[in-house]
């Protein structure tokens, strides 16, 4: 086959495109410009879209012996994830970007162009694993290495983007990846693993926000007496789940900590309260991707709502086209719209949904 492999020019996707060439494929790297502005992305070992990346990438592909290029998806990459980040904070929701560049980016925009380009699939470097099913149905399953599994951020994909993708790391530990490419002298093989989100070029997503959108003001309020507890600068500087630096300035009467609860984008209101009211068992998804066939009626698996976090058990019903209904057999706490929340079926990816909102059985007014 002709193959076209994403370079992030880090060690997972290096080692992932050299097996794509051993196996006999006929490979070519690419590394994606993602930013009008390399140097305001991350420096260093910490991210995943800099000019370093780039010429780790290059250098891997040399090493590799197959032909390297560089392609400008800064505009797209822009629209699509950057100002889709920006507008679910300004709507009071916590978006996922890494799970929206994978829908957008590198298996909607890469792979459109790489099809039409005459390549037959797109190989990356994440951690999950490709299986045929019935019917010739692709299946795409969690890594045999769980510590490093990946399939949530994968959950977007259907079954046309499934089918034209290489994973060749899944069943692959990580450490063994490193030692694989000290054994091919690939010069990344100890280069950290990227973390944080690739266009925060100081981690500090708070005041990246402020300094897009602006400073705002609203009220920081208790959720049981309604009390206005402090102030705030923009409410987007808050998450569901978030305990420190609510600046509220004095305990609660109880002494125990206070979390965010609520988000109210129009008033800017922040309600917060005990942890134990941030416990949930009812979760409504809308926008639901299905990786193969679409789910019909109702499934008993389980379900992810972070991207490293831990499976629910749980009971999921599909209302209509564009809804879904998770009921947790586990609850969860922290769990905030604009999340995903991907649904197995033992090891394997049904599909996913964006959370529009969540309740609790015994409190079921939704948040």
């Amino acid at each position: 086959m002709k193959v076209l492999a994403a370079m992030s020019g880090g060690v997972d996707s290096a080692v992932a495109a050299a097996r794509a060439a051993e196996s006999g494929h006929d490979v070519t790297g690419i590394h994606l410009a993602l930013s009008r502005n390399p140097a305001s992305y991350r420096t260093g070992a910490r991210g995943c879209c800099t000019i370093e990346d780039a010429g780790d990438a290059r250098r891997a592909a040399d090493v590799i012996g197959i032909p390297f290029y560089v392609w400008d998806l800064s505009d797209r990459f822009h629209e699509d994830v950057v100002e889709d980040f920006m507008a679910e904070y300004t709507a009071g929701r916590t978006p996922n970007p890494c799970l929206r560049c994978n829908e957008k980016i590198k298996f909607a925009a890469v792979l459109d162009r790489a099809l039409a380009l005459g390549f037959d699939a797109v190989a990356t470097g994440h951690y999950a694993r490709l299986e045929t099913g019935a019917e010739g149905v692709v299946e795409l399953h969690r890594a045999d290495d769980m510590g490093k599994d990946q399939s949530y951020v994968l959950g977007v994909l259907t079954q046309e983007q499934l089918a034209h993708s290489l994973f060749p790391l899944g069943d692959t530990p990580k450490s063994e990846v490193r030692a694989e490419a000290e054994r091919r002298g690939l010069s990344v093989a100890r280069k950290p693993d990227s973390h944080d989100i690739c266009f925060i070029s100081d981690g500090d997503t708070g005041g990246w926000l402020a300094e897009k959108l602006g400073a705002g003001t609203g009220q920081i309020v208790d959720h049981a007496t309604g009390e206005v507890l402090g102030h705030h600068s923009g409410a987007f500087g808050f998450t569901i789940g978030q305990r420190k630096g609510l600046r509220i300035g004095r305990p609660a009467e109880d002494g125990r900590p206070r979390y965010v609860l609520d988000i109210e984008p129009v008033s800017g209101t922040v309600t917060v309260g005990p942890r134990e009211s941030l416990t949930v068992d009812r979760i409504t998804g809308i926008r639901p991707r299905w990786c193969g066939a679409a789910l019909t009626g109702g499934l008993e698996g389980t379900v992810q709502l972070r991207a490293h976090g831990d499976e629910h058990r749980a009971l999921v019903r599909v209302v209509g086209a564009e809804a879904v209904e998770i009921e947790l057999r586990d609850p969860a706490q922290g769990i905030a719209p604009g999340q995903a929340a991907v649904i197995y079926d033992g090891s394997r990816v049904v599909g996913s949904c964006t959370i529009s909102a969540t309740a609790r059985v015994t409190d079921p007014v939704a948040r």
